[in-house]
């Protein structure tokens, strides 16, 4: 597109000066009417600029300057967040010399060296130091019940990672080493705030006072995106080897962000001399013999942070207990499926008619299972308490015995001991 000016009318002048003639003094006193009608010749032809052009010399009279992206301005939009540019300022064309050389006596090469080094600083700069929030909870470890109490209460100063400026925030914990989705818990979803409140308390189950002397706690905050990936706002961590048994201490720590390092977690786990054994997870049993009706109760309350066996990282838990030697039917029992969860809670209590001389001979095997419709059931551990047991099953079955009419209460770690043979579904 070209902007130009239509011609005037032709005139009817009967002279014509060209338009680069130089007059002299005498000739143009000789001929006044020439100056009378060199006012009224015509201008010369229009020049046909572009409409780009036009807009370029009105708008832009300096060198054109690179646009910053919106995404500048929101760190949020990127992968890695950074700092937004610095406010742009108009560059002067030519500055004054100094020593025969403009821009303030640098040379051109100095000056780019030193303006890519600016953007190279402003680049590699990151939001390590970005102030991510705080977050307040308390922890209570009550080594009677073998219970770690885990109260989130609230945090202060989120950082933004929704388009309206808010967040949905929630807390996820983790046992460290050996995160998984058996010990892991999870909070109630606040939305659009960046201080949340949440005051809920989250319990793990079967934590003993060696777990507390190797053990981790791992608190993060995240932030809930429905229709993508859900967004990971920062973390803190707690060794639980500072917290004494039976004292409530309360926290309040700023959000970090820790690099999470695959190979470092598994050398950890290396590391770790239980760590094989615990995979498979822990049962709650408890025993008591009663006199009155000569027989022994068995007591399946629940199991904690079980193996996964399914595809969709859970288990379909069950368990079965068998008084061995065989008495037939009377000495196999078996506790109702809980679906799709690591932490399956039975209270379910067995009955065995017995002597108490006759059971100080006998051996109680406990299996866990995972439950597969029409195939072959997965074995996940087991344990097995007896005469011929030791530690802490021997312990937990000496007690029974002395302790009679007495319910005796014992976590046991599930080990491939006490898997029968060519087990089938029932």
């Amino acid at each position: 597109m070209s902007v130009s000016k239509p011609p005037p009318p032709p005139t009817t002048s009967h002279l014509a000066i060209p338009p680069s003639s130089t007059s002299t003094p005498s000739s143009s006193a000789s001929s006044p009417s020439a100056t009378s009608h060199s006012t009224s010749m015509p201008p010369p032809s229009p020049v046909k600029i572009s409409m780009q052009e036009h807009f370029a010399i009105n708008v832009c009279p300096g060198p054109i300057l690179p646009i910053p992206q919106i995404s500048d301005f929101f760190p949020r939009f990127h992968d890695y967040p950074c700092t937004p540019p610095p406010p742009r300022e108009k560059k002067i064309l030519k500055e004054e010399t100094f020593n025969g050389e403009t821009g303030g006596g640098y040379k051109d090469g100095e000056r780019r060296e030193s303006n890519e080094g600016d953007r190279e600083d402003m680049l590699d700069s990151d939001d390590e130091d970005t102030y991510l929030g705080t977050l307040e909870f308390s922890l209570l470890f009550d080594q009677d019940n073998n219970c770690l109490h885990c109260t989130i209460h609230k945090a202060k100063g989120l950082k933004a990672m929704d388009s309206n400026g808010l967040a949905d925030p929630y807390v996820k914990l983790h046992l460290l080493p050996g995160a998984s989705k058996a010990n892991k818990l999870r909070t109630k979803t606040l939305k659009n705030t960046l201080n949340p409140v949440w005051n809920e308390t989250l319990v793990y189950h079967g934590i003993t006072a060696a777990d507390m002397t190797t053990k981790t706690l791992r608190l993060c905050v995240c932030d809930m995106d429905r229709l993508g990936r859900n967004e990971f706002i920062g973390e803190v961590r707690v060794a639980l080897k500072k917290l004494r048994e039976g004292e409530s201490k309360r926290y309040n720590m700023g959000l970090e962000r820790i690099a999470q390092n695959k190979e470092t977690n598994n050398q950890t786990v290396e590391q770790g001399a239980l760590v094989g054994e615990e995979e498979r997870g822990r049962i709650l049993v408890s025993l008591c013999y009663n006199t009155e009706k000569s027989c022994l109760l068995v007591g399946i309350i629940r199991c904690a942070h079980l193996a996964a066996m399914d595809s969709n990282g859970y288990s379909d838990p069950f368990v079965k207990i068998i008084l061995q030697p065989d008495m037939g039917k009377k000495s196999k029992y078996k506790t109702t499926v809980k679906k799709k969860t690591l932490n399956p809670e039975f209270n379910e209590e067995f009955s065995y008619d017995v002597s108490l001389d006759q059971l100080a001979k006998k051996t109680l095997e406990i299996s866990v299972w995972d439950y597969d419709l029409g195939m072959s059931n997965d074995f996940i551990g087991g344990v097995e308490l007896g005469i011929n047991a030791s530690g802490q099953r021997l312990k937990h079955w000496f007690e029974c015995l002395k302790n009679k009419g007495k319910k005796v209460e014992h976590w046991h770690t599930l080990t491939q001991q006490g898997a029968p043979s060519g087990d089938k579904p029932d």
